[in-house]
């Protein structure tokens, strides 16, 4: 890969872990908030789900709990490139169901307001698929602290010069010693 390809994938993988570290913390540190509203409005093809969920306080304290630590772990994970391919898949897991309760399909109508006007496509998609990104091409081996806890990635070899010659034929075989001629004795 290009000096400018792997800072763009460690950029996109760095701005991905604040996004989520700083939206797990902004749960952590708010004492107020839950997830009850976000699951009572899904809809979709898993809207009765979540809003089952809901329905059940025991429920949706482990969802809260669940929620704002694994955001914060996330975000840790594809900040400091540790553990980041892991971080990675619980971030797509993660988008995911945030997607699958509240996706943007015409018809439906939420107490929430979107930010903007979404048609099928919305931010959190956009945010998957860019973790679907860093995961395809991982550079915390190289450029986190999972180098530091697991070694560097072994370096692709390039060729600079031309590919080695063909191999030589093998030795001619001597050729066979004629046939004794007769020679006649007088």
């Amino acid at each position: 890969m290009q000096r400018f390809q792997t800072g763009a994938l460690v950029a996109l993988r760095m701005l991905i872990g604040w996004h989520f570290l700083y939206e797990g913390l902004a749960k952590l540190t708010n004492p107020y908030w839950t997830s009850a509203g976000y699951l009572v409005d899904a809809q979709g093809w898993f809207g009765g789900l979540f809003a089952g969920l809901a329905a059940s306080p025991e429920a949706v304290t482990a969802i809260d709990a669940a929620n704002a630590w694994g955001l914060t772990f996330v975000g840790i994970g594809l900040l400091l490139g540790l553990l980041a391919r892991p971080a990675a898949v619980a971030g797509i897991v993660a988008l995911a169901l945030y997607y699958l309760a509240a996706p943007p399909f015409p018809g439906l109508e939420y107490a929430m307001p979107a930010e903007g006007s979404y048609l099928i496509v919305n931010k959190v998609l956009v945010e998957l698929a860019a973790l679907v990104v860093v995961l395809a091409f991982p550079t915390s081996r190289r450029y986190g602290l999972d180098r530091l806890v697991f070694g560097p990635v072994a370096e692709a070899t390039t060729r600079t010069s031309a590919p080695p010659a063909a191999a030589p034929a093998p030795a001619a075989r001597p050729a066979p010693d004629p046939e004794p001629s007769e020679e006649v004795h007088a």
